[in-house]
């Protein structure tokens, strides 16, 4: 693991964990085959279990590591752990098993998320803000910690936090998911400063509305009007695609990126809010 970066594959001899990798419609999936792309070996976080209880349904998890097997390069290797986030020791147990297959992880992009179960200010209770919190933010806090402590200062450590552009805009009726995002935007100059002195750079990334599959359902309350007004807000004339925020993420992994600290950088195709 000890082979310099070259400019062509500078992730490699480096390891990544990637979290909310369950799925090949998913940002994380599309992150993990970036980081591949580049040469970096892979530890991917799964809970399948979540992905069951929404209107999508699960991936085959089989499918999904062959997948990302295929993108990896020379002797780069992929491990892949189930684990539910929720759970307050879930966030260094993924660490340490990744610490176990490879000795040292250089690279983390908290991409998971809870969705569903949510609702607007008169809808919520303790219990949904609470479900949120553990799986959104209070998780990302505890992995950026477990990852930081294993961190020996070397070159190339790097963290991406995923928040959801709740600070351009209303997300009503996700007041929840809001919160727990706003809660990681607001701690990213806090924490980045205090990651920065152990060589650890990080970075939030907001990837906007991307089509990881909803879009394709059929649902009552997703009308042909409804997606076309949503549509004509992208100027580009599409919704974005996993790949689109991956680009980006991948980028914020390598040494390129070394003089971004601290920033909540927003990837929306110009996606207008108004």
């Amino acid at each position: 693991m000890s082979t310099p970066p070259s400019p062509s594959l500078p992730l490699v001899g480096r390891v990544a964990i990637v979290t909310g990798v369950s799925r090949r419609q998913g940002i994380g999936y599309a992150v993990a085959r970036r980081l591949a792309g580049l040469g970096a070996s892979l530890l991917v976080q799964h809970h399948r279990a979540h992905d069951l209880d929404q209107p999508w349904g699960g991936d085959d998890l089989d499918a999904v590591t062959s997948g990302l097997r295929d993108e990896l390069v020379g002797v780069a290797r992929l491990v892949d752990v189930a684990a539910d986030l929720a759970d307050p020791q879930a966030a260094e147990d993924v660490v340490a098993r990744g610490v176990e297959a490879y000795g040292h992880v250089d690279v983390l992009v908290c991409n998971h998320a809870r969705s569903g179960g949510d609702g607007d200010l008169m809808a919520i209770d303790a219990t949904t803000l609470d479900g949120h919190w553990q799986v959104n933010a209070r998780s990302t806090l505890l992995l950026t910690k477990s990852f930081a402590e294993q961190h020996d200062g070397r070159a190339g450590g790097r963290v991406v936090w995923m928040t959801s552009g709740q600070q351009l805009g209303p997300m009503r009726g996700e007041v929840a998911y809001a919160a727990s995002k706003a809660a990681l935007a607001g701690l990213v100059p806090t924490v980045a400063d205090e990651l920065v002195e152990r060589g650890i750079v990080l970075n939030a990334v907001n990837p906007g509305p991307v089509n990881t599959g909803y879009l394709d359902l059929d649902t009552a309350d997703r009308s042909e009007e409804t997606l076309a007004k949503v549509l004509a807000s992208f100027p580009l004339g599409r919704f974005g695609e996993p790949d689109d925020p991956a680009r980006l993420i991948a980028w914020l992994a390598t040494d390129e990126s070394r003089w971004v600290v601290g920033q909540v950088l927003n990837t929306e195709g110009g996606f207008r809010r108004w």
